[in-house]
């Protein structure tokens, strides 16, 4: 593992996962490889609910990692890869809550509608690929992102994350980048050259539902690459 991300979902991690990859930090792990995966759902769950964290298990083959559920998990993984690199993305936090709200947020909360969520539950067959993915959640939501997803938890907590990051780790190995950015910054601290292309950007949030509904339903882990 060479490139942790600690940046929360909805701050360009997809988009940063194709560049980090393009860039020769290939593959790089993000929460579509845990979708589109039941072994790795199983793993995910058993981290949350206090098993062994079998970091070079869970990454085996992977040269950097991005997204929840990794980025909750940021501080035992530059303490375990201490030579790894980290990148925490950012962004305006009113966006960000505003993207996570029509995305990533839907699901959790939907769970824990009183009326919805149990329907829901009982309505998917308990080995189903979702079924699975939805209990793999819940157990990280309770042991690294319990929060209520109104607006002010979520941008408190948002902001309290970012703040622990840049707190902990030395300056020298961090990079506070934000995908707007573009190549350069990513590039000078990675120590490799500018790509002629144009940046990637991959699930905004128009084409979010069509790559997790693909990728829990069929398994196909390929992030569809947004419109310019």
């Amino acid at each position: 593992m060479e490139i942790i991300g600690a940046g929360l979902g909805r701050t360009g991690t997809s988009s940063l996962k194709l560049a980090l990859e393009h860039l020769g930090f290939s593959p790089c792990y993000h929460m579509f490889e845990v979708l589109g995966s039941a072994e790795r759902t199983r793993q995910w769950t058993a981290v949350a609910q206090g098993g062994a964290q079998d970091w070079t298990q869970i990454f085996h083959g992977y040269r950097a990692c991005v997204d929840f559920p990794a980025a909750a998990y940021w501080r035992e993984l530059a303490a375990y890869y201490p030579e790894a690199k980290v990148i925490l993305t950012l962004r305006d936090p009113g966006a960000w809550f505003e993207s996570a709200r029509k995305t990533i947020f839907r699901l959790p909360r939907l769970m824990r509608h009183p009326v919805l969520g149990p329907v829901l539950r009982h309505a998917l067959p308990r080995e189903s690929r979702p079924a699975a993915f939805i209990r793999m959640l819940g157990a990280l939501n309770r042991d690294r992102r319990d929060i209520a997803f109104d607006r002010a938890s979520a941008i408190a907590y948002f902001e309290r994350h970012n703040a622990e990051v840049r707190a902990a780790i030395p300056a020298e190995r961090l990079l506070v980048y934000r995908v707007g950015e573009g190549w350069e910054p990513l590039c000078a601290f990675l120590g490799v050259p500018v790509p002629d292309e144009a940046f990637p950007r991959a699930n905004d949030s128009a084409s979010f539902w069509g790559n997790f509904g693909r990728t829990l339903w069929g398994g196909d882990t390929g992030l569809v690459r947004s419109r310019p």
